[in-house]
């Protein structure tokens, strides 16, 4: 009992002594490992391709919310979560994670009426 008991307290101050971004990096498992690669990403990664980058933090954060709310409806359960860093504050955010051809990111810049021009514009260069 007292071996189990000082193996768990030296856990403990092991885990105490990490970094942060290593200890997010563990709590992300696997979908770090997809975030890292581009085969998830976060809707202001998909905001930058599309030219919304420069859009302000309040409008990125609504088209977030209407991506989720585009997921949900469509997959009738929230997308995997990510910890990642806040791309102007620096601190540690919890962030929906999508695929980068997923439906929901295309219904989300046509829902959101801030990005809506962002929609219109490749379909217009089209023609």
């Amino acid at each position: 009992m007292i071996r189990k008991l000082r193996s768990i307290c030296r856990s403990i101050a092991a885990a105490l002594r990490t970094n942060r971004p290593v200890a997010y990096a563990t709590l992300n498992g696997d979908i770090g490992a997809q975030l890292a690669d581009g085969r998830l990403i976060r809707t202001g990664d998909f905001l930058i391709a599309v030219g919304g980058g420069d859009l302000p933090d309040g409008k990125q954060a609504w088209f977030g919310r209407h991506v989720a709310k585009a997921y949900r409806a469509t997959h009738g359960v929230s997308a995997p979560r990510a910890w990642v860093q806040h791309r102007t504050t620096g601190r540690w955010i919890h962030v929906y994670v999508y695929a980068p051809d997923d439906p929901a990111l295309y219904a989300g810049l046509h829902n959101y009426k801030g990005t809506r021009h962002l929609a219109a514009a490749p379909l217009a260069e089209a023609a």
